[in-house]
């Protein structure tokens, strides 16, 4: 069974036509294997400009952290000095509740001394008026 020319003819394009689609498609992958690598160095970088500005946020949070610890530190001396104040003021009224003590005990002294002396003058009046004729 020989084949004809034609036959080899055709045989000879389908053989061609094959290899050169599957050239083809090497070809077409390897620039999709290109496009897939450009990709992923540019989705790497931008992974890494986002690290680089993750990690200059949070310098900036730390720098802010430590100003808002300083203005509490601030603060609190603040309120030292305010709590030495009330101290202070807590002390004076001591003293003023100690004085008003000690000028409550005068004035009792005082009305326990002016009674008694009123009752003395008065029985001595009474008893004036009773011995004279």
């Amino acid at each position: 069974m020989a084949l004809a020319q034609e036959d080899i003819a055709v045989i000879q394009d389908l053989i061609t036509k094959s290899l050169s689609e599957s050239l083809e498609s090497g070809l077409a992958n390897v620039r999709y294997e290109l496009e897939l690598r450009e990709r992923i160095v540019r989705v790497e970088e931008e992974l890494k400009h986002q690290r680089t500005l993750m990690l200059e946020g949070f310098k900036q949070m730390d720098k802010r952290f430590e100003q808002i610890e300083k203005r509490f530190e601030q603060i609190d001396r603040h309120f030292e000095r305010i709590d030495k104040r009330f101290e202070q003021m807590e002390r004076r009224f001591e003293q003023v509740d100690k004085r008003f003590e000690s000028l409550t005990t005068r004035i009792d002294r005082f009305m326990v001394w002016s009674f008694a002396t009123t009752l003395t003058v008065g029985g001595m009046v009474i008893a004036a008026i009773r011995f004279l004729p």
